[in-house]
């Protein structure tokens, strides 16, 4: 792997590199033994050993119940509703979609619904009604995987493969829910279940 990432100018930091879970002997990196830890934080998002997405929806709650208060300031010093919208889809909506195609079909509708409250609340507050939270997944599967349909080179390409009818996706065969709940699989089901879109274009 160290000579691959010289090889693609990409540069390894083996002091920041930890393994989650742990494999039966050490991994040595650069000279460095990667350290174990149970869980770890990734571009936001925080990846667990048993790949749960508890903490990381805990954390994005968190962080959006937070912004209420600020939208609620915005209401007393009457606002207009559209700005309060822009600020709400900004800042509201970016934290509650922060990798949600990573982790949304392996949430619990426990965490789904304290997420989708969320959203009620700013919709008491603004007034107007605004994207569900499911709406908010779709429209961030469909961008995603229009996105790697586009790029030939992407490596999860060729897992968008049409069959021969034009108008679905094969199946991609899952041996776990883990892999069941990931993105690819989700993101075929989803969109082969979108009858009119009978092929798959960038968003």
């Amino acid at each position: 792997m160290v000579t691959w990432c010289r090889q693609n100018n990409l540069e390894l930091n083996a002091v920041k590199t930890v393994k989650n879970p742990a494999p039966p002997t050490p991994i040595i990196l650069c000279d460095i033994p990667v350290s174990t830890v149970e869980h770890f934080h990734f571009l936001g998002t925080i990846i667990t050993r048993d790949l749960k997405w508890e903490l990381t929806i805990s954390s994005l709650t968190k962080k959006a119940q937070q912004t209420m208060y600020f939208l609620q300031q915005l209401k007393k010093f009457n606002l207009p509703t559209a700005m309060m919208v822009v600020f709400y889809t900004a800042i509201t909506e970016s934290i509650l979609t922060s990798s949600i195609s990573v982790w949304y079909a392996a949430a619990t509708a426990k965490n789904k619904g304290r997420l989708q409250r969320i959203i009620r609340s700013a919709e008491r507050v603004i007034g107007c009604n605004l994207p569900s939270f499911q709406d908010l997944y779709t429209s961030r599967t469909w961008r995603r995987a229009g996105k790697i349909v586009a790029d030939p080179f992407y490596p999860g390409h060729h897992l968008f493969e049409t069959l021969p009818s034009g108008r679905r996706l094969r199946s991609i065969k899952t041996k776990t829910s883990h892999h069941k709940n990931s993105f690819f699989p989700t993101a075929v089901r989803l969109i082969s279940k979108t009858s009119d879109h009978p092929h798959i274009t960038p968003i």
